[in-house]
């Protein structure tokens, strides 16, 4: 059966699980807590790196900063689709105040900027404020 890698969200640990369409539950192997939370994650630059050589998942970036009023009205919708991806696709939040180098590492001129990595590659992003269906639609194609 084929396995893909997946950081977990809570202690960091790398599991190999099942590659299967859907799932019921999945435990972390090592801290045991639940691989099946949605929840966006923030990440800083060294905590990016591991999830870009540890984690096959598609990898759903929000490139924000606090001050934006169109990152902030989008967080609610980034949230709600990452609902709809447990263990298909690992959404982030980069905060582009707190770390600057890597907004610039990918050339973020306009915030919020959303990409897409899949096998530490970008393979799509936009700029601009989407809601919840439109969010969906625009990971599924990337799946």
């Amino acid at each position: 059966m084929n396995k893909i890698n997946v950081l977990c969200p809570h202690c960091g640990g790398v599991n190999a699980i099942p590659l299967k369409d859907s799932y019921v539950k999945a435990a972390c192997g090592h801290c045991k807590a639940s691989l099946l939370d949605t929840k966006p994650i923030s990440v800083d630059a060294s905590s990016f790196d591991r999830l870009m050589l540890n984690d096959e998942r598609l990898i759903i970036a929000d490139f924000w900063a606090p001050w934006c009023g169109p990152c902030r009205s989008m967080a609610p919708s980034f949230e709600e689709a990452a609902r709809h991806f447990p263990l298909k696709a690992l959404f982030i939040k980069i905060n582009t105040e707190e770390q600057q180098h890597l907004g610039g590492r990918f050339g973020i001129r306009s915030i919020p900027t959303v990409i897409a990595f899949k096998n530490n590659r970008i393979v799509d992003q936009f700029s601009g404020a989407l809601p919840t269906p439109q969010i969906i639609a625009w990971v599924k194609k990337h799946l």
